[in-house]
């Protein structure tokens, strides 16, 4: 329990400080299917349309351009991991977000093209809903089982971790 409670306050305090991340990045390609800000009506599986504006706070950030139909907001996924796993993962993959300096071991570099290259999809939506305690990773990456009954935003987050291997 004191885990859980400790990633919690991590992850609230790291997003509040986002913010000021993420001005001088350079964002990754858009996912499958979503829009770039430069057409317009609805497109893609995720229900991405046209959009000119970033996720509030990015700064344009690896997420920027990407807003769910009609809402403003950006799609569940996207929204997550800006909010969530951007926090020790970082806007660009890298493992380099506002919690990962005190974290040991450091978040996984979601753009180490090895690391790609031998973990599934399917691995990587069990390390996300499960925890990396429970799959024998870093216990530092907390279980999100929510996402289970989620598969659309499981689905969008796994688009997101293999975008940054590119």
């Amino acid at each position: 329990m004191r885990g859980w409670f400790v990633a919690l306050v991590l992850t609230a305090a790291s997003a509040a400080s986002l913010s000021g991340c993420g001005k001088n990045e350079k964002p990754p390609p858009p996912l499958e299917g979503a829009t770039t800000g430069q057409e317009s009506g609805p497109r893609g599986s995720h229900g991405s349309v046209a959009g000119s504006g970033a996720v509030a706070g990015t700064g344009g950030g690896a997420m920027a351009g990407n807003m769910a139909a009609g809402s403003g907001e950006p799609p569940p996924a996207e929204k997550m991991f800006m909010t969530v796993c951007a926090t020790c993962h970082g806007q660009d993959g890298t493992g380099n977000g506002p919690v990962a300096e005190s974290l040991n071991p450091k978040p996984r570099n979601y753009t180490d093209k090895a690391w790609q290259a031998g973990v599934t999809d399917d691995e990587l939506k069990k390390i996300i809903v499960q925890g990396g305690h429970a799959v024998g990773k870093s216990p530092m990456m907390p279980a999100n089982p929510g996402l289970k009954d989620q598969p659309e935003v499981l689905d969008g987050l796994v688009q997101i971790i293999r975008r940054f291997g590119k």
